[in-house]
């Protein structure tokens, strides 16, 4: 008896690209996702931080990418196999000492506290101006 070796291709997804692919926790990578709304499609990128990547190179094998926007944090949890995902290009990398980024949560969090003291210190310090200014004119329009 003789085997014969068959491909058969369960995926449209070439797995073998997306084991190869390497990012890691740190990278900014852009994900371009197909999108289908009602009977048309359309491609759309996500692009942010990986901040983990699960389940190594197995079937259900995950990363989270993490981004900002209008000041808001957005995490997406991808499929690597997924077959909604067109391609993934890295942007750029960065070396990172840990394999999950969760403490980056916290971080930005604590960035935006404080940059909002900081604006609401100078708000403070426009409106003594402000103040100052009135009076003055008050006194100048008394001394008339």
């Amino acid at each position: 008896m003789t085997s014969i070796a068959l491909k058969i291709k369960f995926s449209p997804v070439n797995i073998e690209d997306r084991q190869n692919m390497d990012f890691r926790a740190g990278d900014t990578i852009r994900v371009w996702q197909r999108v289908k709304e009602g009977d048309k499609s359309r491609l759309q990128a996500f692009e942010g931080l990986v901040i983990a990547r699960k389940h190594g190179k197995e079937s259900g094998a995950t990363f989270t990418v993490r981004k900002v926007a209008a000041g808001v944090g957005v995490e997406r949890v991808f499929p690597l196999y997924s077959p909604t995902i067109e391609k993934i290009e890295v942007v750029s990398r960065s070396k990172a000492r840990r394999a999950k980024l969760y403490y980056i949560r916290d971080k930005a969090a604590r960035e935006i506290r404080k940059k909002m003291k900081q604006l609401s210190r100078t708000e403070e310090v426009i409106m003594e101006k402000q103040a100052e200014k009135a009076e003055n004119k008050e006194d100048a329009e008394e001394g008339k």
